[in-house]
């Protein structure tokens, strides 16, 4: 059996103002296509499909041509809800989409619901599933009164550990049973939506398991042939082990992971288990691009972001300017450098050098030393702002102090 195991496509994100519509649009093409050109049997996305629990009408669309594609093409899809996903959303249309050969596990629940089979393009089964999403700490394990930090985490371990062992010893149910009846061997395999012990992970990850759980012990897996992760965004063999994987989000999700080369993974299995893991390069829909340097050592490293970018696909940008003496102009002296370039800059970020910190600790002023207008105009002065901006925040602080200063008085007579 060939699945293709993907993640953390994350439909719906508003980047920086910008829509990822187009990007999405154009992977769910890809997608399409080298389902075809790799003979894949199945989709597996690990989590996160939509950004938000609330996820826009578009995104939505995207999501429903994904399945009717895939149907269309004799594919089916495993979805997996993730920490992003709404379950409530998730939930939605669940057996219009099993007449589509999509199977959708939002959250936990009975241990039965979690054992799927996958099925090949000829309709037997190709393999079977260990089928978890996201795991709640409310959804396995209760608090208890008095419990420290490390108890509840171990508490949580403990619960995932016990939930995989449960799922893992039905699909061995199950598995005994069909091989019965088909007379050959059938392949188990996992997912997860969570952070493992050894996964490297990056800026655009937010943490699930914050104060519970900070990551799960790769010895606790069950002993699947292969597991499919998601979650991080950054692919990688888990531990340096051939079988549990994360494979990335197929886009770059933020300028951190700008450089990061996007995945899908082909995964072939076979009588004896797990045969291969095939990385297969995603396109770069929409080109990324962070650079860091002096306002002097901007222009040469503008000109190397440009040669991605055309004027109907202009490259989008962050700038780190890192200059010691602060320029009130900032903004308007980077645009001025990107003047005819395929350039877009989404965010320009001041990093002051060592020089201005100096000064600043020299200081040591405390809030009592200044006054609430010295205090709005410092923490203004910290952000990159368009002049207009900056006059329009500027007023309605003005604003915000008059009526707080009149509703004084007022109490005061």
């Amino acid at each position: 059996m060939r699945i293709l195991h993907t993640s953390d496509w994350h439909l719906g994100q508003h980047f920086m103002g910008k829509t990822r519509e187009a990007e999405h649009q154009a992977l769910v093409d890809w997608l399409l296509e080298q389902v075809q050109v790799q003979a894949v049997d199945a989709v597996l996305i690990a989590g996160d499909i939509f950004d938000t629990g609330a996820p826009p009408s578009y995104a939505r669309a995207l999501y429903s041509q994904l399945v009717a594609r895939l149907h269309a093409a004799g594919v089916a899809l495993l979805l997996l809800g993730g920490n992003h996903d709404s379950v409530s959303v998730l939930q939605e249309n669940l057996s219009l989409l099993a007449c589509l050969d999509t199977t959708v596990i939002a959250a936990v629940g009975d241990m039965d619901a979690h054992v799927v089979t996958l099925a090949l393009r000829g309709g037997e089964p190709g393999c079977i599933v260990c089928a978890l999403p996201f795991i709640r700490a409310r959804d396995v394990v209760q608090s208890q009164a008095g419990q420290t930090a490390q108890e509840k985490q171990q508490a949580l371990q403990s619960a995932i550990q016990a939930t995989y062992q449960a799922v893992y010893a039905k699909a061995q149910l199950l598995q005994t049973k069909l091989q019965a009846s088909l007379g050959r061997s059938l392949p188990i395999i996992a997912t997860g939506h969570l952070t493992t012990v050894g996964a490297s992970s990056n800026e655009s990850v937010r943490e699930i398991y914050v104060g519970a759980l900070e990551a799960f012990p790769t010895n606790a897996f069950p002993a699947a042939d292969y597991i499919a992760l998601g979650h991080i965004h950054k692919p990688q063999k888990v531990g340096g082990l051939e079988h549990i994987r994360y494979c990335g989000s197929p886009i770059a999700l933020g300028f951190d992971e700008a450089r990061q080369a996007k995945q899908v993974l082909i995964v072939d299995l076979g009588a004896q288990g797990l045969q291969s893991v095939t990385a297969l390069p995603v396109p770069v829909f929409q080109p990324l691009v962070a650079v860091s340097a002096s306002l002097a050592a901007l222009p040469p490293l503008l000109q190397a972001a440009a040669a991605g970018g055309t004027a109907e696909r202009p490259v989008w940008l962050e700038v780190t300017v890192q200059d010691d003496d602060y320029l009130n102009d900032l903004a308007a002296r980077v645009e001025a450098l990107l003047q005819g370039l395929p350039l877009e800059t989404l965010r320009i970020r001041r990093q002051r050098g060592p020089q201005a910190a100096q000064l600043a600790a020299q200081g040591r002023e405390s809030l009592d030393e200044l006054t609430p207008d010295e205090v709005f105009a410092r923490r203004l002065a910290e952000e990159t702002l368009a002049p207009e901006l900056q006059d329009a925040l500027s007023e309605r602080y003005r604003g915000v102090v008059a009526r707080l200063q009149a509703a004084a008085e007022g109490h005061a007579e």
